[in-house]
């Protein structure tokens, strides 16, 4: 009987054994011992940690529990604190908060009707990875790349019905903090923070004196006052004591607009220009940017400086920008519309970035997804570079594309083009149909300039044509949907305005205003 007993003891013990050493080894995977001092944690959570011990993934527990409880009846107006709270006990958990953020950014915001509350509950999503959890992990890939995707996938695609009130209110939120014209080279050299800025400009310099003429009596005064405007901007009354000294005032506007940006969206004016510089000019009002920027620095900061997740989505992020990476137009009062049109000076980048990383990650493998999605990156360049006017680089990647599949594309680059033209209208996103509708738009208002009024009529006619096509099968949607055409055309016009010499800003507007005056030109065959 005895040894009956102290065999399954025995049994038990080595049981219990196994069991702990698996958990041992979950515990250490996911950072659930607490081995020392958190770096960049406030009081509290130090506190928190130290006085509650191992007691710390009890109370986590009972969070967990309650809010899954809430969710489960709908009820969410807890469920920011309680996130904030678990990532407060556990820190170093990455994986909690991730699936925190997610939940939130993708789960709960669907849930809710208005816009205006799915913007919410995104934007707290991002903001307990970005100004939380990455705080706590500063190493941990993870969670760059769950950031990044939750700027690529939900705001960045059309899958959500709300993508299109998102795309605005990140723009408008990236223009309100850094400004409507954003000098980032003058941002990155400016003074680091409050300390820096200081010493540059100690108390008995020009800056205090006028900012306290104008009623600012020290350095937060005069920061509060920056950041209550929007956009953001220096108090007209201190701008107007340092009036004529430019120099001085491009310094602080640069210096406000940096350290803001770096306290409300974290990001670095710095890792701004080394993007900028790598892959060329960006507009970093679109999501796709954002994706870039947090990516990169998952890979900047994890060490070995290597991670697939994050180096995957900078090149998908990278390839978008290329595609619909600048925006022309948004709609500051109801965030219904929004144009976008390629960021053409990213074209090399985006091919570089495909050899990089099929050179890094699938460097022998001769199914290389890699390349696969470079070829299709290729021909995708190919029609929007000609869409826009730019025919010498269409004929460059076309000669690419014939180097990639060597005996297969024989007819010439127009015939090639046509030819991708039929197949993209016949299955185009609403991205890819905007960014045909937008460069046959560009090449007619160009072909207008130039008094080539029948190329120009030409041009116009396909544009209507493929955007009445696509608005008929497409466009029932408001996800789907492009904005209206004449909000296109508008959009289109103001831009070249701004890139052109005041004599053919002039001459486009005696062009238009012909233009309008006579009457249209008929529509093509196959759209009556």
């Amino acid at each position: 009987m005895y040894f009956a007993l102290i065999c399954v003891t025995l049994v038990l013990l080595f049981g219990v054994n196994r069991m702990e050493r698996r958990l041992d080894g979950a515990v250490a995977e996911h950072n659930l011992r607490f081995t020392g001092q958190i770096k960049n944690a406030p009081p509290l959570v130090t506190f928190t940690t130290v006085a509650l011990g191992s007691f710390r993934g009890l109370v986590a527990d009972l969070l967990w529990l309650r809010a899954g409880s809430l969710q489960e009846k709908g009820s969410y107006f807890e469920m920011v604190q309680l996130a904030r709270w678990i990532t407060d006990l556990q820190p170093t958990f990455s994986g909690a908060t991730a699936y925190l953020a997610w939940n939130m950014a993708y789960n709960i915001s669907v849930t809710c009707s208005s816009f205006e509350d799915r913007w919410r509950w995104v934007n707290e999503g991002i903001k307990l990875i970005r100004d939380q959890a990455i705080e706590y992990n500063p190493e941990d890939p993870v969670l760059y790349k769950e950031l990044a995707w939750i700027f690529q996938h939900k705001l960045g695609n059309i899958m959500d019905d709300a993508n299109l009130f998102y795309k605005n209110r990140l723009a408008i939120l990236i223009t309100n903090v850094a400004g409507i014209k954003p000098d980032w080279e003058a941002m990155a050299a400016a003074p680091e923070n409050e300390r820096a800025f200081m010493k540059e400009y100690p108390e008995d310099s020009r800056v205090w004196k006028a900012a306290r003429a104008a009623g600012f009596e020290d350095y937060a005064a005069l920061y509060t006052a920056f950041k209550q405007p929007e956009p953001s901007a220096l108090p007209q009354a201190f701008l107007n004591r340092i009036a004529d000294d430019e120099e001085l005032t491009k310094k602080l506007n640069a210096y406000f607009h940096a350290e803001y940006l770096r306290e409300r969206l974290k990001l670095d004016p710095k890792v701004i220009v080394e993007i900028n510089s790598e892959y060329g000019e960006m507009d970093w009002r679109v999501p796709e940017s954002q994706a870039i920027y947090w990516a990169t620095m998952g890979i900047k900061r994890t060490p070995g400086h290597k991670d697939l997740s994050c180096d995957r989505i900078i090149t998908q992020s990278l390839y978008e920008a290329f595609r619909s990476g600048r925006i022309l137009m948004i709609d500051e009062q109801a965030f219904e519309s929004i144009t976008l049109v390629p960021n053409l000076k990213l074209v090399d980048a985006v091919f570089d970035r495909f050899v990089k990383v099929q050179e890094i990650y699938e460097k022998d493998n001769p199914m290389s997804t890699f390349r696969s999605a470079r070829i299709n990156f290729i021909k995708d360049a190919i029609t929007t570079l000609y869409n826009y006017g730019s025919f010498s680089k269409a004929a460059e990647y076309y000669k690419k594309l014939q180097a990639e599949e060597p005996g297969t594309h024989k007819m010439p680059l127009e015939g090639f083009v046509m030819e991708q033209w039929a197949e993209e209208v016949r299955d185009a996103s609403v991205k890819k149909a905007s960014e045909i509708v937008s460069g046959l738009i560009f090449r007619s208002v160009y072909y207008l300039i130039y008094n080539d009024h029948d190329a120009a009529v030409a041009n116009e006619r396909m544009a209507r044509y493929i955007y009445n096509k696509y608005q008929r099968e497409m466009g029932d949607q408001p996800r789907t949907s492009l904005p209206p055409y004449a909000e296109m055309k508008k959009a289109m016009v103001e831009n070249l305005s701004k890139t052109l010499n005041p004599a053919l800003v002039e001459i486009l507007k005696q062009k238009i205003k012909e233009d309008q005056a006579e009457p249209a030109a008929g529509p093509l065959k196959s759209d009556q």
